[in-house]
């Protein structure tokens, strides 16, 4: 696999790790979610969480059919596609320009900035290859996967679990500091103990209203 490829392979082999389902990736993710935060096509997602490569596509290309998978995937709040006018404003220009877009797939960096802002789609998301995107799209996935693998990992990455053991050689003042942290987090746990146990009968007592 080319070095453009390297880093979505090593997320897609930790990935594999983690769901247990190493080559069957599209079984495990939400296919169809990543192809809506990317603009990747639902087929090439499917082929890269396989191990497969994109259709070569020039930056042209890229961008025109990035700018056409907002028309087909976004609504507005009525539920209809946005018309061209309408992007148009979105993006600060005018009809003309943006059908001259989608012919050459070469707009202005500003005005590709406003429709990614205006629609909250990730930096980068009409320029990069698609391993690339695709790569950043899976990135929060994996940490999710791996907290949920390894609980104390967070902990660990912040450093508590390291000054946790640091404690010894901890000065009075460090120590204290250390001490309202636990204790803010046990009164939290506590709070939330006494929360689940009130529950049953709140609910029991709305019941016979």
């Amino acid at each position: 696999m080319s070095d453009a490829y390297a880093p979505l392979a090593d997320v897609l082999d930790r990935l594999g790790e983690l769901t247990g389902r190493p080559g069957r990736l599209p079984e495990a993710l939400d296919v169809a979610g990543l192809s809506h935060r990317t603009g990747i096509p639902v087929g090439v997602v499917v082929e890269l969480l396989s191990g497969g490569r994109a259709p070569e596509a020039c930056l042209s290309q890229r961008v025109r059919q990035r700018l056409d998978f907002i028309r087909e995937t976004r609504r507005r709040a009525d539920g209809k596609r946005y018309s061209l006018d309408e992007l148009a404003r979105i993006a600060g220009t005018s009809r003309q320009w943006l059908s001259e877009w989608r012919k050459s797939g070469m707009p202005g960096l500003e005005h590709t900035d406003r429709l990614r802002r205006f629609f909250g789609l990730p930096a980068g998301f009409f320029t990069a290859d698609e391993q690339e995107a695709l790569c950043e799209a899976l990135q929060p996935v994996l940490q999710g996967l791996e907290a949920e693998a390894d609980p104390l990992l967070r902990l660990r990455e912040s450093g508590l679990v390291r000054l946790a053991a640091r404690a010894p050689q901890m000065n009075a003042r460090q120590l204290a500091t250390l001490a309202d942290l636990a204790e803010m987090i046990i009164a939290s746990e506590r709070s939330g103990e006494r929360g689940a146990v009130r529950e049953p009968a709140d609910l029991r007592g709305a019941g016979r209203v």
